[in-house]
């Protein structure tokens, strides 16, 4: 997979524009499509959502394409900084990169990626989605994030493990064809 940090950034990009979108239509239509529409009556969530006025991030409405550009800017510099180099470093302490199968060590690379980027996006999530109008509470805030991981973890783990990450790998691998065949696998 990504060899040198150029590619790192690639593979980053492509797994995030993937991963942010199907998380915002995740979030706006199977975990609140029916709440927005029994608020303002509509038989459709973007009808429901344009009729509030947009998606509320730090108590302003704000439209759906600007969610997608928040999160990514989240979701990107969290995975460049945070995620990518700790969940190589957690997979390797479980498995020899160089000995380990390379499935296995990208099925650890995955799981371990998750169980960073969750719960961190989803603290994030509760942070933007926060409804400051009513008065901040930390207690409610960590609520929100753990009722927010609860949501995400499961959806995370399997979109990640069986969709997400095989389709990027094979984007990865036809936009550097023949660049990556001999290397042995290094970090992430």
């Amino acid at each position: 997979m990504p060899r040198n940090q150029f590619q790192k950034m690639i593979f980053a990009l492509i797994t995030v524009v993937i991963t942010v979108h199907a998380y915002v239509f995740y979030s706006l239509y199977v975990i609140n499509g029916g709440m927005f529409m029994e608020m303002t009556g509509e038989t459709g969530v973007i009808a429901a959502i344009n009729k509030l006025g947009g998606v509320y991030v730090f108590g302003s409405p704000v439209p759906i394409w600007a969610v997608v550009l928040i999160e990514f800017v989240c979701a990107y510099t969290l995975e460049v900084l945070l995620g990518s180099p700790l969940s190589f470093r957690l997979a390797s302490k479980v498995f020899d990169p160089q000995s380990t199968h390379p499935v296995l060590f990208e099925t650890a690379i995955i799981c371990a990626t998750v169980g960073i980027m969750c719960p961190s996006m989803s603290f994030i999530a509760a942070f933007l989605y926060y409804d400051y109008q009513a008065g901040f509470n930390m207690w409610t805030l960590l609520a929100n994030w753990l009722r927010l991981v609860c949501y995400n973890f499961p959806f995370a783990f399997f979109s990640q493990l069986f969709f997400i990450q095989p389709f990027v790998r094979t984007v990865f691998k036809l936009i550097f064809a023949g660049k990556n065949r001999t290397a042995p696998c290094q970090e992430q």
